[in-house]
């Protein structure tokens, strides 16, 4: 029934039109619009012809039909009879100008090739009317009566409704029908000229609904394209019901129109008012659609495109033999699956005044909502993700896979693999996008562990958002997904008997291994730390970590610990990552090139060992690598205290056990000096003892016993929120952070002023107990009583012995020291060396003084501003500044 296809008669016969009915017998209605009489017999015959016609109608728009020579002439034979039959009156007639030779016109409908819509038309697009030859042009419409101008407009109107030119209505001009987005947009029409103004203003105002409805059929096709998404083809198949709907409502007008003496323009008006105002939400709810996927008005692209840094994705297209960017949207952003969905959902917010216009859109939701559903229930219930356009809310990294942990254990699995895409995610989804995102990766978690069958069918699930279950399957989901894996690490796979190991080797608890460790290798840790040997150092590890009666020896992880070496030291480390303001608001970490701290290439073994811990998945989303580089941190410093205790505690015993530091010298200002040497000294091992006491009993075990509270409680069941909802093993990976950041604050290793001091003091008690020895060498070199031959009186025979035999022994390894010590002077230059002496003590005691009244200024002031924990640190140490004349003063800091 093309307006086009049926003017195909001889320009040498001219005829109306085939399709025109107001001029045929096979209705009841003549031109004048009056009944002609028929017989029974006749009136079964035009019966079944208007049935044959209605059948052609839908035929042709779906299947491509060549119409031979012959067969033309024998439809129309029959029409020239019938024609004889109608009263006579003034038919309209094309007029061809005189001396013109009339060309045949036969138009033919073609196939067009498959595109990636396979339920797109693949019929060819009519030639505009304004092609058509000047023969089969119908007669000028102002030479009609009024009935008949009525007639021949209402089967105009009829042939426009399906998006065909008619006799009298034809395109505008510019719309061209070739071009997409013209058929996008939907053609403007245009009347004939001469027709009654009282039908011009109705045909006028019905003329929209052959847009939308031209318009909607070309998006159909468009956004079938494979390319769109399973969401937005399912609300084309919803669309194109309502569409198939509209059609057999123009066939039921059409019989109507051809049975009905008082069908008129006004009637017509009246049935297709309702319709118009559905083709209308349809027309504007496409044209948003297509605004969102640049195929209509340009947009701004504002938008972050998730899949713009997406290469495994890329990656996985071109394998499969894809293109970079399917289809003609290279470099656009498509709005598909969530995004449509919201589209969707905004329109029906804004629409919610209207009833009919709600009830539309809430079905078109439904049914564009149902795929989205799929995936959704097979992310909550199996942890799989179906998603062969990416439109669905969770996104996943394919070449993030578990094989990778094995060798390097990575959170890569669990904070990459799996990602939201926050841009698409429909509004129903907003409130509980966390909670989808966690059943799935608990899920995959417990499939790749064995613990889920994915092949069990979940029955009874909603299948739109509008269902009352939809809240209650995604939490239930949830819950069942949180339990699953939350038990699976508590009772499989013992994640708290792997933290209690973890505490004993990294927190030094307890640390008699260690000391037995450090005893091993102490000569292998004094080495510069490219000389170290770490195969010696695993293996005296495993040694001591097997010797039996100790609390590690039955741990059933211990082979997971490995000693490595760290070439930077621990300041410089916690300096790369920290970036924490100081005392003065607005200061940011800079590293400082003048901090006195030990150079990279001076470390040595013991300042550079750490542990390393090999976890299996899947503890390893828990203990992850950023969690083991906190437990590195604390365990490089607590190794330094312990280490800087050890010494000063050697350097305890050599002046205690030593002869010349046990005499009694007659020189006053030597047994003052020494005197200052021993406060110093406990001042230091006081300080860093307080120090070592606070960050494992005040600082480290308060914290893991919070921490292992919260976890146990885990451990019996899954502790409830005021919710109702489960504590999930995200929260437990957040407990385990936020334990590990805690310990690291109040450790001071967080805070760029205070690790800066805390290094000069750490610096300063180092340098003190490594010249420990030297200082020996210069008190008998000083001291007149230990430098002469003979027995001094305040000596007993037995420390002369045990004086003479060491300095032996000194002589033997050195033989300098003996002429050293054989020609060291008395008078001025004893004077002279203990007055170096007495200099050099009292710049230690400064240092040592200052900044350890500069460390309780700044613990003072964090104390008040951020943890209050610093506190007790801060009376603890002030013991070790007692009595000099820097307690109390407030000084600034070195540059």
């Amino acid at each position: 029934m093309r307006p086009n296809a049926r003017s195909t008669t001889k320009p040498s016969s001219p005829q109306p039109p085939q399709g025109s009915h107001y001029a045929s017998t096979s209705h009841k209605r003549s031109a004048s619009g009056r009944p002609v009489s028929r017989t029974p017999e006749e009136r079964r015959h035009d019966e079944k012809r208007v049935t044959e016609r209605t059948l052609e109608t839908r035929v042709q728009r779906l299947v491509p039909k060549t119409q031979s020579r012959e067969a033309e002439e024998r439809r129309s034979a029959p029409q020239e009879k019938r024609q004889s039959d109608v009263p006579k009156q003034k038919l309209p007639e094309a007029r061809p100008r005189a001396g013109t030779t009339q060309a045949p016109w036969n138009p033919e409908v073609t196939l067009l090739p498959h595109t990636t819509a396979p339920l797109a038309s693949r019929k060819s697009i009519p030639p505009l009317g304004s092609a058509v030859p000047q023969a089969p042009q119908p007669r000028p419409i102002h030479e009609l009566s009024l009935e008949v101008q009525e007639a021949a407009i209402v089967e105009d109107l009829l042939f426009v409704f399906m998006g065909f030119e008619g006799q009298y209505i034809r395109f505008a001009k510019g719309y061209n029908p070739e071009e997409e987005r013209d058929r996008l947009t939907g053609p403007s029409f245009k009347i004939a000229p001469g027709l009654d103004p009282s039908l011009h203003d109705l045909t006028q105002s019905m003329l929209k609904m052959a847009t939308y409805y031209s318009a909607l059929e070309t998006f159909v096709d468009v956004q079938s394209r494979e390319e769109f998404g399973s969401v937005s083809h399912a609300l084309c198949a919803s669309i194109r019901k309502l569409l198939q709907d509209y059609l057999v409502m123009i066939a039921q007008l059409e019989t109507q129109f051809l049975t009905s003496d008082t069908f008129t323009v006004h009637v017509l008006n009246i049935q297709t008012t309702s319709t118009q105002q559905m083709m209308y939400q349809l027309y504007a709810l496409a044209h948003e659609v297509l605004k969102r996927n640049a195929l209509l008005d340009e947009e701004s692209d504002d938008s972050d495109d998730d899949d713009a840094d997406d290469y495994d994705n890329i990656l996985e297209n071109l394998r499969d033999g894809g293109e970079l960017v399917p289809g003609n949207m290279t470099g656009k952003k498509i709005c598909k699956g969530g995004a449509a969905i919201g589209l969707i959902t905004n329109r029906l917010e804004a629409m919610s005044g209207d009833p009919a216009a709600r009830a539309l859109l809430t079905t078109l939701l439904c049914d564009a909502s149902r795929p989205y559903m799929t995936m959704l229930n097979e992310w909550l219930h199996h942890g799989g993700i179906s998603d062969p356009h990416s439109e669905f809310l969770i996104k996943e990294q394919k070449s993030i896979k578990r094989e990778r942990l094995e060798q390097d254990y990575t959170d890569e699995y669990w904070e990459r693999r799996y990602t939201m895409r926050d841009s698409d995610v429909p509004p129903q989804l907003e409130s509980v996008k966390e909670r989808v995102l966690l059943a799935g990766k608990y899920l995959n978690v417990v499939r790749e562990c064995g613990g889920v069958d994915v092949s069990k069918v979940v029955q009874d699930v909603p299948t739109s958002f509008d269902d009352p279950r939809f809240l209650e399957n995604v939490n239930n989901a949830y819950a069942h997904a949180n339990e699953s894996l939350l038990r699976m690490l508590l009772t499989t796979h013992s994640l708290p008997a792997r933290l209690q190991s973890m505490k004993h080797y990294f927190f030094l608890d307890p640390s008699d291994y260690f000391n037995h460790f450090l005893e091993l290798s102490a000569s292998e840790l004094r080495k510069p730390v490219q000389k170290v040997n770490t195969t010696k150092l695993q293996s005296l590890l495993e040694l001591v970590l097997r010797q039996p009666g100790t609390i590690v020896s039955l741990d059933p992880f211990k082979e997971d610990v490995k000693v490595e070496m760290n070439e930077i030291t621990l300041t410089k480390s916690l300096q790369r990552v920290v970036n924490i303001t100081g005392i003065e608001q607005g200061e940011a970490l800079q590293p400082l090139a003048n901090q006195p701290m030990e150079n990279d290439k001076n470390a040595t073994g013991f300042t550079s060992l750490q542990l390393d811990y090999a976890v299996p998945f899947p503890v390893s989303l828990v203990i992850s690598r950023k969690t083991v580089w906190r437990y590195q941190a604390l365990f490089r410093y607590l190794l330094s205290l312990r280490y800087l205790e050890s010494q000063l505690s050697t350097t305890w015993q050599v002046q205690t056990r030593g002869v010349s530091w046990g005499h009694k010298g007659s020189n006053r200002a030597l047994e003052i000096w020494k005197r200052r040497v021993w406060t110093l000294r406990a001042r230091m091992l006081v300080f860093v003892q307080q120090l070592l006491y606070f960050c494992t009993a005040e600082v480290i075990e308060p914290n893991w016993i919070k921490f292992m509270s919260r976890l146990s409680s885990k451990d019996d069941g899954p502790e409830r929120k005021p919710g109702g909802f489960m504590r999930t093993v995200d929260e437990l990976m957040q407990d385990h952070v936020d334990f590990l950041d805690t310990c690291l604050k109040e450790c001071m290793l967080t805070n760029s002023n205070l690790l800066r001091i805390h290094s000069k003091l750490m610096q300063t008690c180092t340098i003190f107990a490594a010249y420990t020895n030297w200082l020996t060498r210069e008190l008998e070199k000083a001291d007149p009583d230990l430098s002469a031959a003979n027995k001094p009186s305040t000596m007993t025979t037995d420390q002369w012995n045990r004086f003479q035999a060491t300095k032996a022994a000194a002589a033997r390894a050195s033989s300098s020291s003996v002429a050293e010590t054989s020609t060291a002077s008395a008078g001025p230059a004893d004077e002279a060396r203990v007055d170096n002496l007495v200099d050099m003590i009292a710049k230690w005691e400064v240092n040592f003084s200052r900044h350890l009244q500069i460390l309780l200024d700044a613990l003072n002031h964090y104390a008040a501003t951020e943890t209050v924990a610093l506190l007790s640190l801060c009376a603890r140490l002030s013991t070790a500044n007692q009595g000099t004349k820097y307690t109390g003063l407030k000084h600034d800091e070195d540059g």
